[in-house]
């Protein structure tokens, strides 16, 4: 409920997090739904808390300091009491989503249907008071209109930001690669704040789990880690082999806080046959790099729940459908998806059993446990260095330098900072201070480095050696006789 969820606030913030993002509440029928399915729009669903649950919730992130997003969706409606569509022509066979009708935002009628969802996110903004609306699959906004609906609903939340005193935000999850998406309007954009870049994660994964399934066929490289700290975009023009085509376009001279980075999120994991996380997928020493490459890129780092402690909980897909044909539609669905990738089907979860909900509830207790603390320490020590060095957040200035060394080993160097990862099968040593020399010009002989953090690393005057998933985040010292370890701020 929103209730309970209001007492974990405190760790959060003690965690370093600022703001908080919650999965679409717009109401459904069942008890249990990860809110994709909402048919009543307007209304936050009883089962959690209902409008003054919310509201309450809002408010206790407020009292924290943490600004507080939403998820919403306005591409498709739930399957099942979805009766718009009776009123008036708010669907389209023009178009289709892969999750039913798709919304009429361009043919007749579409300017009464535009008006119902401006409303409705101007209503979550101005009063439930969040700062922040994540838009749902916005690829699947189908609309040809010479004023796209991403670019009128910019505009209307301009309008009440500058009427309300509120700084509000306009957040984006797009499948496109296009730019436009969060150019400003004055530029030809549709004037969205910022989007999820999938890229960067396909990137992370692929590389540390090995996966080469679906889009992960596109990545596994380093140079797609590469590119994906150094232009935003993987494939921004380029030939995609998934695809069979060329996809996306250049981000040029955007700003990187305009893009979200994550190495893992609702979709990647709960979308996965058995809703593994990414610390079930590979060792702990990678579960810990990737995170290392998360939070120290130069984009707003998102973190999904319990990944920060490396919750042992999957992320499963749970409905609770009353229509026994659509459940039973869904539970099949899923099993012949993940068919064609071996899966038996007695091993998927049925989304309609409570038990798939409970399986995936977290277990907050285990943050005390050795294992998991320790990787909740790890986050703790990594986002306090990005708040104390703003050189690691989303400047302009550090642009992200990726190397390739020998055996596995992958090096980011950013400013005086370099990120330092083994990922092959052998020890290795890293010349830190020379990676820093070919990027600042700074002197390999004279300048020396401080570990911050390290795991799997011994810190030896310019070298670190790392053993196998071994990671170890260094900068250069910055007075003649810095010889210190820095101590991470809790």
């Amino acid at each position: 409920t929103f209730d309970a969820a209001a007492q974990r606030l405190p760790e959060l913030r003690e965690l370093g997090v600022t703001h908080v993002e919650l999965m679409p509440v717009a109401a459904f029928p069942g008890r249990r739904n990860w809110g994709y399915d909402g048919v009543a729009l307007f209304a936050p669903h009883e089962g959690y808390g209902g409008p003054d649950g919310l509201k309450r919730l809002v408010d206790a992130c407020h009292a924290y300091g943490m600004a507080v997003v939403l998820d919403v969706v306005y591409n498709h409606l739930g399957p099942e009491g979805n009766y718009l569509g009776k009123f008036a022509p708010y669907f389209t066979d023009t178009y289709r989503t892969p999750w039913g009708d798709a919304v009429n935002l361009d043919g007749p009628g579409s300017d009464e249907v535009r008006r119902f969802l401006v409303d409705n996110a101007c209503m979550w903004l101005r009063d439930y008071r969040f700062d922040a609306l994540r838009l749902d699959a916005v690829h699947a906004l189908h609309d040809e209109s010479a004023e796209h609906f991403l670019a009128e609903l910019s505009r209307e939340v301009r309008a009440l930001e500058a009427a309300t005193g509120r700084h509000l935000t306009l957040i984006a999850e797009s499948d496109l690669n296009d730019p436009r998406v969060v150019r400003s309007r004055e530029a030809g954009g549709y004037g969205i704040e910022a989007q999820w870049s999938d890229d960067f994660h396909h990137a992370v994964h692929a590389l540390l789990s090995g996966e080469r399934a679906g889009y992960y066929a596109d990545f596994g490289a380093v140079s797609h880690l590469r590119a994906a700290l150094e232009q935003v975009f993987v494939y921004d023009g380029c030939y995609s082999a998934h695809r069979g085509r060329r996809h996306g376009a250049p981000v040029g001279d955007l700003p990187r806080r305009r893009f979200l980075g994550y190495s893992q999120n609702h979709d990647q994991v709960g979308n996965r046959a058995v809703g593994e996380r990414l610390c079930h997928l590979v060792s702990p020493g990678r579960a810990r790099i990737a995170a290392a490459w998360t939070l120290l890129s130069p984009f707003v780092p998102l973190i999904f729940q319990g990944e920060e402690w490396a919750a042992s909980t999957p992320f499963q897909y749970f409905t609770d459908h009353g229509d026994p044909g659509l459940g039973e539609g869904v539970r099949e669905g899923r099993r012949q998806e993940f068919a064609a990738f071996g899966w038996q089907a007695e091993d998927i979860p049925d989304p309609q059993r409570r038990e798939t909900a409970r399986r995936s509830t977290l277990r907050w207790e285990e943050r005390s446990q050795a294992k998991h603390a320790d990787m909740l320490s790890w986050y703790r020590q990594l986002l306090a260095l990005r708040k104390r060095e703003p050189s690691l957040g989303c400047s302009r200035d550090t642009v992200p330098r990726v190397y390739e060394g020998p055996e596995g080993v992958v090096s980011i160097v950013r400013g005086e900072f370099v990120v330092a990862a083994n990922l092959g099968a052998e020890p290795c040593k890293v010349d830190s201070a020379a990676l820093l020399e070919s990027v600042a010009g700074r002197s390999a002989d004279r300048e020396t480095v401080v570990v911050e953090p390290a795991a799997g690393a011994e810190h030896r005057g310019r070298y670190i050696e790392l053993e196998p998933d071994g990671c170890a985040v260094v900068r250069a010292a910055r007075s003649e006789d810095e010889t210190r370890a820095v101590t991470p701020a809790r």
